[in-house]
């Protein structure tokens, strides 16, 4: 007898895809090493660090949606935060999120969440909108960051020229 599948199995299977394409969808030919999309924006300083921390938000917006439980919506945020902090280092912050894979990381734990459905609990609107501003405060943070990195380094190469 066939299982029904759900809107949520379909939402799920969604986000599965999304994060497969930003974290995973790329093999090296020949080695194991695989990347995604995300690995790909953090080339654009910046602007694909934005992008980045913005499609990952899409997918914790999609979570707290789905029902995440607090602690599930709040791990994966620092999963997204340790991926756009350490995401603002020029060279390190592509090679990290090669390795990182945040977005995977976090579809595993709402994975593991909807395995036990009974204990999913709504999140209130008013954490959803929380989480939202501290996603906008890291945007912030990663524009500033960024902003002082580059002018640093700006300052290292006008000395030595």
């Amino acid at each position: 007898m066939p299982t029904a599948v759900t809107v949520q199995d379909r939402q799920l299977d969604r986000l599965r895809s999304m994060a497969h394409w930003l974290d995973d969808g790329i093999r090296i030919p020949g080695t194991p090493i695989r990347f995604g999309a995300d690995a790909i924006l953090d080339i654009v300083p910046v602007l694909g660090d934005f992008a980045g921390v913005g499609l990952s938000g899409w997918i914790l917006l999609q979570a707290s949606r789905m029902g995440a439980s607090k602690a599930t919506l709040l791990r994966m945020v620092f999963n997204i935060a340790i991926d756009a902090i350490v995401g603002i280092i020029p060279g390190l912050g592509v090679l990290f999120d090669a390795a990182w894979k945040a977005n995977l990381r976090n579809i595993a734990l709402l994975e593991r969440q909807t395995l036990h459905p009974a204990e999913i609990r709504r999140s209130s609107s008013r954490f959803a909108a929380v989480l939202v501003v501290a996603l906008i405060l890291l945007m912030i943070g990663t524009a500033v960051g960024a902003y002082y990195l580059l002018r640093g380094a700006s300052a290292l190469l006008s000395r030595t020229y």
